[in-house]
């Protein structure tokens, strides 16, 4: 009998704990879009305190509630400033130009945080010509630089600027809590002076389905319209809500866990010739490693690592594959994994 499959494509990959299933089970549950679901009332209320913001609202996903932030804080002709490699600039369908009719200010920020400077810079002046300045993106952690992240200092000072500037401050924290695992603060520390936040409870929190929105009661109570309006109204959704609770309860504390594992895959990576691996950019839970020319494309090489049990996701225009830990897949799994990947690796430069 062969090894089972190693998925390590992302984070979204876990299936529902038992806790999770049980909670789903026997959820009460009502319409959330009349307001009468009691455990998505719950969770919000719970996720408000949590990040010391006034109010909260269940989204089905990071695009959606990244969506209905832009569509909330901004209006057509207004430019958001962000991280040229950001999720929300990438990949999210440019939702940010064809339903927010915003502009992006992409800038290169190194290890995808953005500085005071950096902002400086970008914010443009007032001009009968131009856009308006806005919205300050902060991504964290930053997915396409690696999983790193933007401390509370940086934070602090980022925050420090916009105001200065006049801007609102959003944060995309789908991995909000692999930030505060790694940084070994609370959640609420990395998004104090943001105006809103997103955060994800099916990455590595492991939830099936769910995000929150964040911020304060005006800004959440006209969300909730936006979200109606983009399809986003759920009725007996207290269901996903209480995966959400137990996800809450019984996973932040193994986030240190998959980002060791995440560490360790690096740190054997490194060592296999034909392979690029920048060690300081692996602070949580993503690796990325860059490919020698000879090892072909990286989707061609995510390819041949699947026929021998291994699934990763390959980038061929940045000529990289990605791997993702998280609390389904264990440091057997990783140690497996590396061999898979040498040995693949040595196939293709022999």
């Amino acid at each position: 009998m062969s090894d089972p499959t190693i998925d390590l494509r992302s984070d979204t990959l876990t299936s529902p704990t038992p806790a999770m299933r049980r909670a789903m089970a026997d959820a009460e549950v009502g319409d959330d879009v009349f307001g009468e679901d009691p455990t998505v009332r719950s969770l919000e209320e719970r996720c408000a305190e949590l990040f010391g913001m006034e109010a909260a609202l269940f989204v089905a996903s990071g695009t959606q509630g990244n969506l209905c932030a832009l569509l909330t804080h901004c209006r057509p002709r207004q430019e958001v400033i962000a991280d040229r490699g950001c999720h929300v600039v990438t990949w999210e369908v440019g939702g940010w130009a064809s339903l927010a009719g915003v502009t992006m200010a992409a800038v290169d920020a190194p290890r995808g945080v953005l500085t005071p400077a950096l902002l400086r810079a970008a914010a443009k002046p007032a001009n009968v010509h131009l856009v308006t300045p806005h919205l300050v993106w902060v991504e964290n952690t930053h997915n396409t630089a690696g999983g790193t992240c933007t401390s509370p200092l940086q934070m602090d000072a980022l925050v420090d600027a916009a105001r200065a500037l006049g801007l609102r401050v959003h944060v995309d924290g789908a991995r909000i809590f692999n930030a505060a695992a790694a940084l070994d603060v609370e959640v609420a520390r990395l998004t104090a002076g943001a105006d809103s936040v997103q955060f994800c409870l099916s990455k590595g929190l492991g939830a099936p389905v769910g995000s929150l929105l964040l911020g304060g009661a005006d800004f959440i109570h006209e969300a909730r319209r936006v979200r109606k309006m983009v399809g986003g109204g759920m009725r007996q959704v207290g269901v996903l809500a209480a995966a959400g609770h137990a996800a809450l309860d019984e996973i932040p504390p193994l986030l240190r866990h998959d980002h060791d594992n995440a560490r360790l895959l690096a740190e054997l990576l490194s060592d296999v010739p034909g392979l690029g691996v920048d060690l300081g950019l692996v602070e949580t839970n993503i690796v990325f490693f860059d490919l020698a020319p000879r090892l072909g494309p990286p989707t061609a090489f995510a390819a041949r690592l699947e026929e021998r049990g291994v699934r990763v996701v390959g980038f061929d225009d940045a000529n990289r594959c990605r791997a993702v830990t998280y609390h389904q897949v264990t440091t057997d799994d990783m140690r497996r994994a590396a061999e898979v990947v040498a040995a693949a690796a040595a196939d293709g430069l022999s």
